[in-house]
């Protein structure tokens, strides 16, 4: 698999954070979020993709994706690195997208976070989610707090994640790290069976159904720091996409649980910088006030926005507002900053474009 490991060794020394592997195109490469084509390795055939993932993943896991058409796994390269693998089906042929993980885990303030974003890693239970878009940095984020915890903390840690990402070492911690798929057949028994390890914190990789959202909202609930995803683009999204996760009759009393539950959300987005080369996150953050806790028992997400606005002295933070920061300390563009506003007419009056 020589002609695969050169392109991903050459991706990485140009600093790529994802390569493209698709049928009758040349290898693609991402940069800063530009593409670049790399021509000088020819045009991939799809028996050269589907003897790739053969040789990635084996004759037994091949059948995975066979059967089910996508296949997330992990790939390493001594003295390269890690990646994040799914490969696909599409048009019939076998396409491979590649996430490069860096090898060491990013503290919180290389990664440009708020210093409020540290005192979630010293919450003793409850529910912590990191949302945005794929490719915003979320399992960096959640790599981070745990690093944070590792350092400081004596606890134990299970990570659920599909695949694992980055590899964390126990120190003052004592952390496994389980892939779906390999490890456990999915996140909900993950989590199911977690509970009986003895935890104290949880990391799931992605709160993706009813039975994984559950269980984690109980876990929260019985003393266990949770930490998961989702991809939703604010905080009170991110309340309203878990309760339309339950069935009507039910969702009075996902809204209490979530109340009680719930210690902060992190909404992040990514922006290639216009200052320097390199990346830069904008975050909302909201954290659950009493006042906040009532809206959600209540049901009155729509006024959460409101309670973040005016709770700034307490680390709280619209998207809006961080993105409106970035722009006007020359980080990114006016274009960027409203291209990706949650209220691009409102944002566009307050920067004056």
């Amino acid at each position: 698999m020589s002609s695969l490991n050169d392109i991903l060794t050459y991706a990485v020394s140009n600093q790529a954070s994802d390569i493209f592997i698709v049928p009758y195109h040349s290898p693609i490469i991402c940069v800063h979020k530009q593409m670049q084509t790399e021509t000088q390795y020819g045009e991939i055939q799809p028996y050269d993709s589907e003897n790739m993932v053969k040789e990635m993943v084996g004759e037994k896991r091949f059948s995975r994706l066979e059967q089910y058409r996508d296949l997330d796994f992990s790939y390493r390269i001594e003295g390269v690195g890690r990646f994040r693998v799914n490969a696909h089906y599409q048009r019939e042929t076998i396409a491979i997208a590649f996430r490069v993980i860096t090898p060491e885990v990013p503290g919180l303030d290389v990664l440009n976070l708020p210093p409020i974003v540290q005192d979630f890693a010293n919450l003793p239970r409850g529910l912590v989610l990191v949302t945005g878009p794929t490719g915003s940095g979320k399992s960096t984020t959640l790599a981070s707090l745990i690093s944070a915890m590792n350092q400081a903390q004596r606890k134990h840690v299970i990570t659920l994640e599909d695949p694992v990402e980055y590899e964390l070492l126990s120190n003052q911690c004592l952390i496994e790290q389980r892939e779906v798929g390999s490890d456990v057949p999915d996140f909900a028994s993950g989590l199911k069976h977690a509970l009986r390890q003895a935890p104290d914190v949880i990391m799931v990789g992605e709160m993706r159904d009813l039975e994984t959202t559950s269980a984690a909202l109980s876990a929260g609930e019985t003393g266990h720091l949770v930490l998961s995803t989702l991809h939703t683009q604010s905080a009170s999204q991110t309340i309203e996409r878990i309760v339309d996760i339950y069935p009507g009759a039910r969702q009075k009393y996902i809204l209490s649980m979530l109340a009680n539950t719930l210690q902060a959300v992190i909404t992040q987005t990514l922006f290639t910088r216009s200052d320097t080369p390199g990346m830069i996150p904008a975050l909302e953050i909201m954290i659950c006030t009493p006042a906040v806790r009532n809206c959600i028992r209540e049901n009155r997400i729509h006024e959460i926005s409101n309670i973040i606005e005016t709770n700034r002295s307490m680390g709280m933070c619209l998207l809006d507002d961080a993105i409106k920061v970035l722009y006007l300390n020359g980080r990114i563009t006016a274009f960027q900053a409203i291209e990706r506003a949650n209220n691009a007419v409102k944002l566009r009056k307050e920067i004056g474009v």
